[in-house]
């Protein structure tokens, strides 16, 4: 074992044990909000944050309905080089006229919460109000993807990248990528401006692959969508070659480059992240655009289940001891929420449930037999719509009512985001796996649209009413309800 993974350990048990002294005084939990590109991972921290310090109704949430969460508030982070979650301007973006929803996250950020509230514990109450800190760790779910990368070579993450973007789904996104990588000689010489044009298609194939009419979830590097403030550096530069020998390459060859840009990637990208943030986490909630895959079909539903299994499978879980927490810390409680369950009527929502399960179940199981809790819920943090019926042919139709955006289309109709409209989404299939292979609607292929965010309501004495939303106070409930009793 090198020296230092003994010295990353000692650093982080020395870490843990003042974490654990600072709970003592004020407990704390670190909660990860992740989940992959256009999931609502802004907008279900948004969503979170106003319900809490505007009262909103939680009839789920124990402490909110049991009259016991006194007082939310926001405080400074405690981690100084970690960007603050931009609460406010999201919220402005939310509230604005018309409302829009907030940028997607692009990179790691943070929000502490504060929540005061009454024990259900005699003898505590007698001490007075509790305190907890909510540590919000918000973090792109492609980064998690690069966690596996950790134990593979360059040879090997080379050999399964090219192989998939041969994969049919990926190719009108890879024809670029794929000209190129057939006329590059990894033998050849270690050429920065070849490194670079490789690079820059590379990226141009992982972007493409995440258009909507394909809708496929990443693979990895995550920090090629998502680059940050790493953009141009060299750990960024490099993508994989195809390598039809077995022969060694010298130290001067395009490949010994990209390997050696690949390895620092690792070092330098992955590592840190996975000790400063991910391996710090208590509580994991994980955002899935189960609807958007749908509406890619069977390609897209059987990338997002790879993705899924890969994300979970980063994760420790389990029961924390004393033992674990000060030196091996464990994400005992985690929420897999289908997101946008708004796109349909609440009869679909328990078999987008289904789906999801489906999607995740290898993994769920895993995290359970470690000892973790494990929730699969159906979830809009804000519900842009409404419910209605409508009658056609003398037949009565559950239907959704909404402003789709600007773009959005139903038939033959394309919508400019200005008018409300109705809309019979389609009936989920009762047999979750018929959702893995595609299916139709009557005669009609499913397809969910996406609607601007409802109107928000002033309230008289400022500040707006906190958005509609469907079992957001569930999901509070797993993740923060038992550390507020």
């Amino acid at each position: 074992m090198p020296l230092s993974t003994y010295t990353d350990a000692a650093g982080d048990a020395v870490r843990n044990i003042g974490d654990y002294a600072s709970n003592l005084v004020t407990p704390t939990i670190r909660l990860g909000v992740t989940g992959l590109a256009r999931s609502g991972k802004t907008v279900f921290i948004t969503a979170l944050v106003h319900n809490l310090m505007s009262g909103g109704r939680l009839p789920f949430f124990d402490p909110a309905a049991e009259g016991r969460l006194l007082r939310a508030y926001l405080e400074p982070q405690p981690d100084e080089i970690v960007p603050r979650f931009e609460y406010e301007k999201h919220l402005a973006d939310l509230t604005a006229e018309p409302p829009e929803w907030p940028e997607s996250t692009r990179r790691i950020s943070q929000l502490r919460l504060t929540l005061e509230y009454e024990s259900t514990k005699f003898w505590k109450r007698q001490l007075g109000r509790e305190r907890l800190h909510i540590d919000i760790v918000d973090y792109p779910g492609e980064w998690l993807l690069d966690l596996p990368l950790l134990e593979l070579s360059y040879e090997d993450w080379s050999r399964d990248a090219v192989k998939r973007t041969y994969d049919a789904a990926r190719n009108p996104a890879a024809k670029a990528w794929q000209e190129a990588l057939a006329q590059t000689d990894p033998a050849g010489p270690a050429d920065e401006a070849r490194a670079a044009s490789l690079s820059d298609l590379f990226k141009a194939c992982l972007h493409g692959a995440r258009a909507d009419q394909y809708a496929l979830s990443t693979m990895p590097p995550g920090r090629f969508l998502m680059p940050g403030d790493l953009e141009g550096s060299p750990a960024l530069t490099f993508a994989p070659l195809d390598a039809k020998t077995e022969t060694g390459f010298g130290r001067d060859t395009l490949w010994s480059l990209m390997e050696r840009r690949y390895e620092a990637y690792k070092r330098h990208v992955i590592r840190p992240f996975f000790r400063d943030h991910f391996a710090r986490l208590d509580r994991q909630i994980v955002l899935i655009d189960v609807l958007s895959a749908l509406n890619g079909g069977p390609s897209a539903m059987s990338d997002l289940e790879r993705a899924m299994r890969e994300i979970l499978e980063c994760y420790r879980t389990g029961s924390n001891s004393l033992w674990s927490t000060l030196f091996y810390p464990r994400i005992d409680r985690i929420v897999l929420a289908a997101t946008k369950a708004d796109r349909l009527h609440h009869e679909s929502h328990d078999r987008l449930e289904a789906i999801l399960s489906l999607l995740a179940k290898n993994a769920i199981a895993k995290a359970q037999h470690h000892g973790s809790d494990v929730r699969v819920l159906a979830m809009a943090a804000i519900r842009a719509t409404r419910e209605a019926e409508a009658k056609k042919g003398g037949e009565t139709l559950p239907c959704i009512v909404g402003y789709p955006l600007p773009g959005e289309k139903i038939g033959s109709r394309t919508f400019d985001g200005t008018e409300a409209f109705a809309i019979f989404p389609g009936d989920l299939p009762a047999d979750p796996q018929e959702a893995m292979s595609g299916w139709k609607t009557g005669d009609a292929e499913v397809r969910f649209v996406r609607f601007r965010p409802p109107d928000p309501k002033p309230l008289p004495a400022g500040g707006f009413a906190p958005f509609p939303n469907i079992r957001l106070d569930r999901a509070m409930q797993v993740l923060l309800g038992d550390r507020l009793t």
